[in-house]
């Protein structure tokens, strides 16, 4: 059975399995322990951040578990639970319509609700964690429901604790979001006032539809559809490192574009610049590609392998790390 991935990689399984309650997923986790015994359990959304390396030995699981629930509601905020296997922008979508705000920024990110709570998506300075409220899941081993509170999740840049010590132990069912029904855009990043401008909006009369179509826009002017060519969005992590680090560098690439970060002392860079100035924009090694118009995405031509792509992965963080002393760590889970 081939398995969904936006790299469009030929991956295959032994049985994709879908399902759309967390009693069918009970019942699917009961039939795998009882006629696969010991197979491994891998479960996806979109396969919007995955990179096979080849064919997966054992079963997938894939959420298509819908819904959107209001919990809570006030004067100003709403507690609102999605299904995991809602499409997350399709959901920020309804959510502008319906007057819950918040997560316009996230706009056009690839994937379904569960996998941007795994993921922490984020973009323009906003992250999924800060409007997370609750995440529910279910055990792979033994079908047990658990929940965390947002602080329990352990979120940071792209990371959670769902990606670190639960990786691949627990199917995410439902993620409950905190939004506020006042819209205040946040436009500190990315040079997003500067583009609302040029548009003859102001930050006063910018409506979220108007921001969720400017970054839309933005996002579709800068990386590629991956129905029309394979890719999993931004490919690496855009570094943290330390303000001496930062300095020394500075010194010697005195235009390099950093940021500062909540932690003190630590700056982000941007891995994009850093691959573009380590001459990878545009280059090819093989069927896989650096896009030619964002150095942070890695593309599939036609008929690359995961280990084409991951051959460009390991010989554009060599030259990175040769030119600027910094590794690049992989955004993308590498199966």
């Amino acid at each position: 059975m081939r398995i969904e991935n936006t790299f469009g990689i030929d991956a295959r399984c032994r049985e994709l399995i879908t399902y759309d309650s967390e009693q069918t997923l009970r019942e699917a986790l009961t039939r795998i322990r009882n006629q696969y015994p010991g197979l491994p359990v891998l479960h996806i959304g979109c396969g919007s951040n995955l990179l096979f390396l080849g064919d997966y030995p054992g079963i997938v699981l894939k959420s298509e578990i819908k819904g959107i629930a209001i919990k809570h509601e006030t004067a100003d905020e709403i507690l609102v639970e999605v299904g995991a296997g809602e499409i997350c922008d399709d959901f920020i979508a309804q959510a502008i319509r319906r007057g819950w705000y918040g997560m316009e920024n996230l706009s056009l990110i690839p994937g379904q609700i569960g996998a941007a709570a795994v993921q922490n998506i984020g973009a323009y300075g906003v992250e999924a964690c800060d409007v997370i409220e609750e995440v529910k899941g279910i055990s792979l081993t033994d079908s047990t429901e658990h929940s965390w509170k947002c602080a329990d999740c352990k979120y940071g840049y792209r990371q959670s604790i769902f990606k670190e010590e639960l990786w691949g132990k627990y199917a995410i069912t439902r993620v409950t979001f905190h939004l506020s029904k006042h819209f205040v855009p946040k436009l500190q990043y990315g040079g997003l006032i500067k583009t609302v401008e040029q548009t003859g909006l102001t930050e006063n009369s910018l409506t979220a539809m108007q921001l969720r179509q400017i970054i839309i826009d933005i996002r579709r002017a800068k990386l590629p559809d991956p129905a029309v060519q394979g890719n999993a969005g931004s490919f690496f992590k855009n570094p943290i490192v330390s303000q001496q680090n930062v300095e020394q560098l500075l010194s010697e690439h005195p235009t390099m574009p950093n940021f500062p970060t909540e932690e003190k002392g630590k700056v982000k860079l941007a891995a994009g610049w850093l691959i573009e100035q380590a001459g990878w924009k545009g280059k090819s090694l093989g069927p896989a590609a650096v896009h030619d118009r964002q150095a942070l995405v890695i593309v599939n031509k036609g008929g690359a392998t995961g280990k084409d792509i991951q051959r460009l992965c390991e010989a554009i963080r060599s030259d990175v790390a040769d030119k600027f002393g910094i590794e690049l760590e992989p955004e993308v889970n590498f199966i």
